[in-house]
């Protein structure tokens, strides 16, 4: 596989001692945190306000437009300074959170105002996260890409989780206004550490300049002619395709047909959590010689464990959760790193949006599937397929003599 290798700037240092990184992944974290508040402030407005399936729509809203621009934003990402893209689209979800901010002081928050804010955070999405993507790949040497990636997952579910908490108490009391403002106040520290500390070790390929329709048909040649690449990029796209289905709605399922209530759910949700960040931490302490091999053979537990979820009693399926936490978290770490240092670093943005785009135009259909499976046939049937789905899905890079001999290790 020929592989556009990027130029090193500034030799990096140890990545325990790496302070500058260890700074963007705290100011991400932050954001992330923000981003969690945002979110519950939206949807909790949005029930306030709206009937139940106005509140969905609303909510759901910034993810069409999203999936629409996406392979446009990765062309971009590709072919421009993926630091500026990042400033300039920060910017702009610090606008549109100001500008919802007063006009909730000066009007009551209506249904257009929040389908207006959620688009527009997903158009800027779409633009941000394949250049976002591309950071690790211009910070750290490609041997610290799996210690990076799980240091950042696990500060990200921290961030998250923190937010998610703190959204309902500040949505309480200071209303849309005061959450956007402080969701906004991240985005500023996001901002200043781009700008002022955030400075790239690596140069990436640039892309050549030309129409964004040409741009989009060279990527998906690329996948085309790379296998390695391509096997990479389906087993992203379809991390959670099988997972997010079960989890999202089989968990709930199981609950109300068995009777174990809604704590239930709450339990296995938070033993995924909890399974997600040791299996990310889980890296950082310890990694497989091959990291591709390590990351695949953990979802065929994953699918396995998916299976799992279907059958037994209350205590089975908490452990299977666990379990599916587990496997998550340590596989998307050891992917996502062997992912940024194989693929070629003029195609990494547009081959990220793919990956991403998996999830926005596929997850709905999987999640319908899964329901009309669950509707017509026995409750365990449809975790089954899935689950057995997911072991299948990995039997090609399994067998795969490129993923069975690389290493990131130098």
């Amino acid at each position: 596989m020929a592989v556009t290798e990027p130029t090193l700037i500034t030799e990096p240092p140890v990545f325990r001692r790496d302070v500058r990184v260890h700074a963007w992944i705290a100011v991400k974290a932050l954001s992330d945190a923000g981003d969690a508040l945002w979110t519950i402030a939206l949807a909790w407005t949005a029930v306030q306000i709206a009937s139940p399936a106005v509140a969905g729509l609303i909510v759901a809203a910034g993810t069409v437009p999203r999936a629409i621009v996406l392979l446009w934003g990765g062309v971009i990402a590709d072919r421009a300074d993926p630091r500026r893209i990042m400033l300039l689209f920060n910017v702009l979800r610090i606008c549109v959170l100001i500008g919802v901010a007063l006009w909730v002081l000066a009007a009551p928050p209506s249904v257009i105002v929040l389908l207006v804010a959620a688009v527009a955070f997903g158009v800027c999405d779409a633009f941000y996260e394949p250049s976002a993507g591309t950071i690790a790949r211009q910070l750290v040497r490609a041997s610290d890409l799996p210690s990076y990636g799980a240091v950042a997952q696990t500060a990200s579910r921290l961030g998250t989780m923190a937010g998610s908490a703190a959204g309902g108490v500040l949505v309480a009391y200071l209303g849309l206004s005061g959450s956007a403002s402080a969701n906004a106040l991240t985005f500023v520290v996001v901002v200043a550490f781009i700008a002022i500390w955030l400075r790239p070790r690596f140069v990436l390929a640039r892309a050549p300049k030309e129409s964004t329709l040409r741009g989009i048909g060279r990527g998906f040649a690329h996948l085309r002619e790379e296998p390695t690449t391509r096997t990479l990029v389906i087993a992203l796209s379809g991390l959670n395709l099988a997972v997010g289905p079960a989890v999202g709605i089989g968990l709930a399922l199981r609950a109300h047909d068995e009777g174990w209530g809604a704590q239930a759910v709450g339990l296995f949700e938070a033993l995924l959590g909890l399974g997600a960040a040791l299996g990310a931490v889980c890296v950082a302490r310890w990694r497989p010689r091959h990291e591709a091999m390590g990351g695949f053979r953990a979802l065929v537990v994953q699918g396995a464990a998916i299976v799992a979820l279907g059958v037994g009693p209350i205590w089975t399926v908490a452990a299977s959760a666990f379990v599916i936490g587990c496997t998550a978290g340590f596989a998307s770490v050891l992917l996502s790193a062997t992912f940024s240092a194989t693929v070629d670093t003029a195609y990494l943005g547009r081959m990220g949006s793919l990956t991403r785009l998996g999830d926005d135009c596929l997850m709905p259909l999987a999640m319908a599937a899964f329901g009309a499976l669950a509707t017509a046939t026995a409750l365990w049937v449809p975790f089954a397929i899935f689950g057995g789905a997911m072991m299948a899905l990995m039997v090609l890079p399994l067998r795969n003599p490129m993923f069975r001999a690389m290493a990131l290790r130098t």
